[in-house]
């Protein structure tokens, strides 16, 4: 039969066991609530860092806002003599050579076609956009070609036409006057990575033809860098525009492709 002295031991044993699963209860509890909380904060972070990484792109063209058959009015085209900028408008169609607004693979894309012709569109630095080189010195596009010119190539004159560019000129000119510009090109003939030169002009091939045709591909180029690799020289700190390109008026071809998904983006670290 069991003692006084002993139910005063079990007690004692009951107390210390209630007291230790207390203590490990309130550790457990404050291990759980730390870990939530660092994983709330993890989240927001995350959160932030997701929408800074967003938000430090800057969207210069995704052609989403305009109807099918539409031509991007937010751009312009140069006058063929002059040089000088015009708005687009149903006046400056032509069945030889024009961009047009076309719902594709579950978007809006821009088309440039010409025949025997060239067409180009201009989108200005800070019409829409601004461009500092200093933040954000890549540009990124994505482009497709259902048909280039036969024949074409980027380093002849005789044959110098491109199916899809992207022109970007700088506010720096050479002794002449003129603007120094690189083009980017997806060239008929010529490997990716040839490079030519006309003048001012700095011609980067960046896709070709011989790769095949009829998908679509992203491209991300620093252009500060491909600047200064290509002209010796630093660059400026802001573009003046941004312009999309196609020609086939010195093979008397065809080109028929699409742009879209124009940014500006900071340096990959």
């Amino acid at each position: 039969m069991a003692s006084d002295e002993d139910g005063v031991r079990a007690e004692a044993r009951a107390d210390t066991l209630i007291t230790r699963f207390t203590q490990t209860m309130d550790i457990d509890l404050r291990t759980v609530l730390i870990l939530g909380a660092l994983v709330a904060v993890a989240a927001v972070l995350g959160g932030e860092a997701h929408g800074q990484a967003a938000e430090s792109r800057i969207l210069v063209e995704n052609f989403e806002g305009y109807e099918a058959g539409m031509q991007p009015y937010h751009w312009k085209r140069p006058h063929k003599k002059s040089r000088s900028l015009l708005d687009l408008s149903p006046e400056l169609e032509r069945d030889d050579d024009y961009f047009e607004i076309v719902a594709e693979d579950g978007g809006k894309r821009a088309r440039a076609y010409t025949r025997d012709e060239s067409v180009q569109i201009v989108r200005l630095n800070g019409d829409g956009y601004q461009w500092d080189l200093d933040t954000h010195p890549v540009l990124a596009w994505q482009w497709k070609a259902k048909r280039l010119p036969e024949g074409a190539r980027e380093d002849k004159d005789r044959y110098n036409d491109t199916g899809a560019a992207v022109y970007v000129t700088f506010d720096s000119k050479d002794w002449l006057g003129r603007p120094r510009s690189i083009k980017y090109t997806y060239s008929s003939t010529l490997p990716i990575g040839t490079t030519a030169r006309y003048g001012p002009l700095r011609v980067v091939v960046v896709a070709t033809g011989a790769d095949g045709m009829g998908r679509w591909i992203r491209y991300q180029r620093n252009v500060a860098e491909d600047f200064k690799r290509l002209f010796g020289k630093e660059r400026p700190p802001k573009p003046g525009y941004i312009m999309l390109w196609s020609d086939s008026d010195n093979t008397h071809a065809v080109a028929d492709v699409y742009f879209d998904d124009i940014e500006l983006l900071p340096a990959r670290n």
